[in-house]
């Protein structure tokens, strides 16, 4: 790359024709950031989601770890992931320069004895949207480019999203220059080593890089530039030792690439590689991609994978340990007992006994925390209400349960009816028998008339007895239907929706969890 700022890139190959193209503008931004930073972003979400709905749930080590995460994913994804950084590296003389402008088509990166002049890295982008993750590397405006024109068509859309780096040279004496290479080295995705047949077994290269990277076959490739210097006879002997190297470097799956960037000998076969490379995820992808899966593990650690079954909300036992603790049954029973004696006077309900409240809230408890982990169990128990707080939200639930145990009014017109035909049904008996006695009597009931009425007197008084018995019956009951429904309206604000609430919490962590957790 040339020292003076102001220095212009060369212009595309002229195309045939005996015209120059007219100047055209570059590819519009956003050209390359796209599906997969965008399904990431959505992953972080979840996790920073689950994170806010955890809260203290969660252990603070793990809210730590994987808060860190979500802000070193976030800094890499304000970038975009879409990208594919390929990165020229190789020593002096090996001709990078050259193979990046034969790669480009362009005459930008500067080529010479001169090299290297400076610890600068120099960038090629396919497509737009490079300049923050150019910006990230370290790449200086001024020495970067935009490769893609409208003269262009569809001619390099293989490579957009193609970042293509001219490295300096890794055997330079300034130390500065070995500092970038390693620095940039491992952030790309695909990692070219441009060797020439005079230097390729240089030592500075197979120990001081190669053999430290092995397992990185599959993103990495060797490219024997410069083959137009030798025969060609002799070029596949020069390839097949290059891999007899790379093999004792521990690198047996590394292809290597014979090229001339001055013929132009490999270079479409090399652009090859470079699109299948970028047709596949971005290493930043998959690195974001692994982080978030162990970030979003490491939250499932901290939720149960089901909640609590839903026979373990059922509120009838705890209604009926409730009730047991209210006497309810007791004060419904003593309700019928008072309208069928009819006394009038109504027992109290409400005096709720707190051993009784206790059980019942320990009941729940230990269904509704079923399988929860500890911080989510101590949770829902503090958001459920305490034994003294329930106690009194029975009581006073129980207050408004009318209890009255006034005589039926059915029962009492039989009654008085009933005590009408008796007093009836006697005195036409008395008649009957004074008229058999002799008396003068003006007027005599027939014997029938007696008889229908005492009997109608009997039936009338079997009547008030069962309306009585009925009226007691459906009073007590009513007053035990009405205490339990005011005991479960109780037990419904103070236990089941506390309950749901923290379970409704937990369903939704684990959900934004598995969500994190899963892939593009």
């Amino acid at each position: 790359m040339s020292d003076d700022p102001t220095s212009t890139p060369a212009a595309p190959p002229v195309p045939d024709g005996d015209e120059p193209p007219p100047v055209v503008p570059a590819a519009p931004d956003g050209a390359v950031r796209g599906a997969t930073t965008a399904a990431l972003e959505g992953r972080v979400d979840a996790l920073d989601g689950a994170l806010a709905v955890g809260g203290a749930r969660f252990d603070p080590a793990v809210v730590a770890e994987v808060g860190a995460t979500i802000d070193r994913v976030r800094e890499r994804l304000a970038l975009g992931v879409d990208h594919t950084v390929v990165a020229l590296a190789g020593g002096t003389g090996s001709g990078k320069s050259s193979l990046f402008n034969a790669v480009s088509g362009l005459q930008f990166a500067d080529v010479g004895v001169r090299r290297p002049t400076t610890s600068r890295v120099t960038a090629c982008v396919w497509g737009g949207d490079g300049d923050a993750l150019l910006d990230w590397i370290g790449v200086e405006p001024e020495h970067r480019i935009e490769r893609e024109s409208l003269l262009d068509g569809d001619r390099e859309a293989s490579l957009r999203g193609l970042v293509l780096l001219d490295l300096p040279d890794h055997d330079s004496i300034a130390p500065e220059h070995r500092d970038v290479v390693d620095r940039v080295l491992p952030q790309v995705d695909l990692l070219v080593w441009v060797v020439d047949p005079q230097k390729y077994a240089d030592d500075a290269l197979h120990s001081g890089y190669l053999q430290r990277m092995t397992g990185r076959d599959s993103s990495m490739l060797v490219v024997l530039n410069q083959v137009d210097t030798v025969p060609a006879e002799v070029r596949a002997d020069l390839a097949a030792d290059v891999r007899r190297l790379l093999v004792e470097d521990g690198l047996p799956d590394v292809a290597v690439h014979p090229v001339s960037a001055v013929t132009g000998d490999g270079v479409r076969e090399l652009r090859d590689v470079l699109a299948q490379a970028v047709a596949r995820r971005s290493v930043a992808a998959a690195h974001a991609d692994a982080e978030l899966a162990d970030a979003a593990r490491a939250v499932l650690t901290q939720v149960a994978p089901r909640e609590p079954a839903p026979n373990a909300l059922a509120l009838g036992v705890v209604v009926d340990r409730l009730a047991a603790a209210a006497g309810l049954t007791a004060v419904g029973a003593a309700v019928a007992a008072a309208v069928r004696g009819g006394s009038g006077r109504a027992p109290r309900l409400g005096d709720v006994h707190a051993d009784g409240v206790g059980l019942a809230r320990a009941s729940w408890l230990s269904g509704a925390t079923q399988g929860l982990p500890q911080r989510w169990a101590a949770d829902l128990r503090d958001r459920v209400a305490t034994t003294v707080e329930l106690r009194l939200a029975v009581t006073d639930a129980l207050a408004h349960v009318p209890v009255a145990a006034r005589r039926s009014r059915a029962a009492v017109v039989l009654l008085v009816l009933a005590a009408l035909a008796g007093v009836a049904g006697l005195v036409g008996a008395g008649l009957l028998v004074a008229d058999a006695q002799g008396a003068s009597l003006p007027w005599v009931p027939p014997g029938a008339v007696v008889a229908g009425v005492l009997a109608l007197a009997l039936v009338l008084l079997v009547a008030s007895l069962l309306v009585r018995g009925r009226a007691a019956r459906t009073r007590g009951e009513r007053v035990v239907t009405d205490g339990r429904a005011a005991i479960e309206a109780a037990a419904r604000g103070r236990l089941l929706t506390p309950t749901q609430d923290v379970l409704a919490e937990h369903r939704h962590a684990r959900e934004l969890a598995a969500r994190a957790l899963a892939a593009d």
